[in-house]
C-alpha cells in the first residue's frame, strides 16, 4: 500500500497489479483510521463501497439521512454538496463502474438509485453479507481485488446489458469529454432525441443532458486539482466562460473551483486510479 496525504488526510491506498476482466470496471483498496468529514464530489460512474474493516464508513446525506457499511450510489452522487462521508478504522474496496455495465453488476438500473445512497444489502440481499466476510478473510488487497473482479465479472456475465445505442452514445460524451451535443447523438444512432432520452436515462441513470455537463464537469475539476487557473480550465474543457465554469462547479459542490482544487475526494485519484491518464472511454 501507498500513503496518501493532503492537509489533514491520512490514508493508505492500494491499487490492483492487474487490469479487471471487464471493460469499465476499476477499483482501489482504502485503510483509513480516522476519516473526517470528507465532501463527495460527484463522478461518472455508479460507485460501490465494500467495506470490511473494523469500523464503519458513514455516509451522511441530504435531508438528515444516513447510511452505514456497504453502500451503492449512482453516477454524479454527492451533487449540490449533499453527501459527506466520515468514520474509523474503515477499510473497503472501492468500485467505479461504467453506467454501461453497472446494470448487468448490481441487478437493477442505475435509475432505480433515483439520486441516492442505497444500502447494498438492498439490491444484493445475503450476497451483500458473504462479500463482505469474504474480503475480511482475506489476507493480501492483491487476493480481496481478484475476489472482487470474480465476482463482479459473474454477476456482469449474468445480467442484462443496455442497448447498444445507449452504450455507443456514452462512450461518445466520455471520449468528446462533456463537448458532445445530444441531438447529434440522436441523430447520429438513428432515433429522435426523446427515444434517446428515454433510453439513456432508462439504462443509465441520468439523462444524456445531464450526462455531458457531469463528464465535462469531471474533466475540469481534475484539471483544476492538477494546477490549472480557472480562466484556462474553463477555455479547455469547453465552457462559455470562467464565470459559466464557476456556476457548474458551484452547482456539483456547493463550492468554488479554487476551493474544490483542494478536495482530497479528487486529489487522491491519481494515486488510487492512475488510469485516469488513459483514454476517457476506457475509465467510464
Amino acid at each position: 500500500m501507498r500513503t496518501f496525504m493532503h492537509g489533514a488526510a491520512v490514508w493508505d491506498v492500494a491499487c490492483p497489479q492487474r487490469p479487471s476482466r471487464v471493460a469499465g470496471l476499476t477499483m482501489a483498496g482504502f485503510r483509513v483510521r480516522d476519516l473526517d468529514a470528507l465532501r463527495t464530489v460527484p463522478h461518472p460512474a455508479v460507485t460501490l463501497l465494500l467495506e470490511f474493516g473494523a469500523g464503519s464508513p458513514i455516509i451522511d446525506c441530504a435531508a438528515g439521512q444516513q447510511q452505514r457499511g456497504s453502500v451503492v450510489a449512482g453516477p454524479g452522487f454527492g451533487s449540490g454538496n449533499a453527501v459527506q462521508a466520515r468514520g474509523e478504522n474503515i477499510e473497503c474496496v472501492q468500485v467505479r463502474l461504467s453506467p454501461v455495465i453497472a446494470r448487468a453488476v448490481l441487478g437493477a438500473s442505475p435509475a432505480d438509485l433515483d439520486g441516492a445512497v442505497l444500502p447494498l444489502g438492498d439490491l444484493w440481499g445475503r450476497e451483500a453479507s458473504r462479500i463482505r466476510e469474504q474480503l475480511g478473510d482475506t489476507a493480501s488487497w492483491q487476493d480481496r481485488f481478484a475476489l472482487t473482479d470474480a465476482l463482479l465479472a459473474r454477476r456482469h456475465e449474468a445480467g442484462p446489458p443496455v442497448d447498444p445505442e445507449v452504450a455507443w452514445a456514452w462512450h461518445r460524451i466520455v471520449g468528446s469529454r462533456g463537448l458532445a451535443r445530444v441531438d447529434e447523438l440522436a441523430a447520429e444512432v438513428g432515433w429522435s432525441r426523446k427515444r434517446l432520452w428515454s433510453r439513456f436515462r432508462s439504462q443509465l441513470g441520468l439523462p444524456p443532458k445531464r450526462a455531458v455537463k457531469l463528464v465535462r464537469f469531471d474533466h475540469a475539476a481534475h484539471c483544476l486539482v492538477a494546477g490549472g487557473g480557472a480562466a484556462q480550465v474553463a477555455a479547455d474543457a469547453g465552457y462559455a466562460d470562467q464565470s459559466h465554469l464557476h456556476r457548474d462547479v458551484r452547482a456539483f459542490t456547493g463550492t468554488t473551483p479554487a476551493a474544490l482544487a483542494g478536495e482530497p475526494f479528487l486529489a487522491v485519484d491519481d494515486l488510487a486510479w492512475p488510469s485516469r491518464g488513459t483514454p476517457a472511454t476506457s475509465r467510464f
